[in-house]
């Protein structure tokens, strides 16, 4: 049996913050030590590794990679629910989607949701946009939804929730998107294909190159660049400007701005912006 290892020293958690940035942009800031050292403490058990210094050496030498992926895994931040922050969703069935009805442009629709956690955020997508094609039958769209989390990347492919996180979806849309589970399966609803084969699901780091050769009509990455610090944010902006069509949207979460950085967006909404 593994004894109990050692706090997680200064040291060290200076050691493993440098690799989490090198790897994914996120920064770790010195508060957050006592919840690295909580969720890593599990790991280390899990792995049957007495210390943190002998984690991080195993982290470094597996060639495979797959024990860096669960490092990203336990210090991702992953709360989200379906129609978060919805005065984005409202602004993109009002103005954005109209305004490309209006224009007449032909070919997909195409939405990157850029940090999509357990599939709450993406799902949501996919149903306002259903709803705006079942209203124009010419309109079509595709997603992308990606996170660097493996972990919560399985839970929105299966698309399976407890009853109570779609409440704010609304009764009718539930019916309409979700089927309930019967017997063993009470309490629980799942997305219907019909929902969920517009979506396409990929593991993807932010701070790798855009992995889509089409520009985007719509960004999504809410509630993620409150992790980075400036130098990645605007890294990640000019990014997100290259990826988008002429006049397209990205949307970033209330609690953060792009006033700070330096950028060609016009601010169009809340947190709401246009290339």
């Amino acid at each position: 049996m593994i004894l109990a290892c050692q706090p997680l020293t200064d040291k060290l958690f200076q050691q493993f913050s440098s690799l989490v940035y090198q790897q994914t942009g996120i920064f770790l800031k010195p508060e957050k030590k006592e919840l690295l050292n909580a969720r890593l403490g599990k790991r280390l058990r899990h792995c049957q590794i007495a210390s943190f210094q002998q984690y991080y050496d195993f982290v470094l030498n597996d060639a495979s990679g797959v024990e860096l992926i669960h490092l990203i895994d336990a210090v991702s931040t992953n709360f989200t629910s379906f129609f978060r922050e919805k005065t984005h969703f409202d602004y993109l069935s009002s103005t954005v989607l109209t305004e490309f009805a209006d224009q007449g442009q032909g070919g997909d629709f195409r939405v990157w949701s850029a940090a999509c956690s357990s599939g709450e955020e993406p799902y949501t997508l996919a149903i306002v946009l259903s709803e705006f094609a079942a209203r124009e039958p010419r309109f079509r769209f595709t997603i992308h939804a990606t996170d660097i989390s493996t972990k919560v990347l399985a839970i929105a492919q299966k698309g399976v929730y407890a009853v109570d996180k779609v409440q704010a979806v609304g009764t009718d849309l539930v019916r309409r998107y979700f089927q309930r589970g019967k017997s063993g399966s009470a309490g629980l609803v799942k997305v219907k294909k019909e929902l969920s084969q517009a979506i396409s699901f990929q593991r993807f780091n932010l701070m790798d190159p855009y992995p889509w050769q089409a520009e985007l009509d719509v960004i999504f990455c809410r509630n993620v660049m409150i992790y980075f610090n400036r130098e990645t944010q605007q890294q990640l902006v000019d990014k997100f400007y290259t990826c988008l069509k002429p006049g397209g949207h990205l949307f970033i979460g209330h609690s953060e701005s792009l006033t700070a950085i330096s950028n060609r967006f016009k601010q169009v909404t809340t947190t709401g912006y246009r290339k």
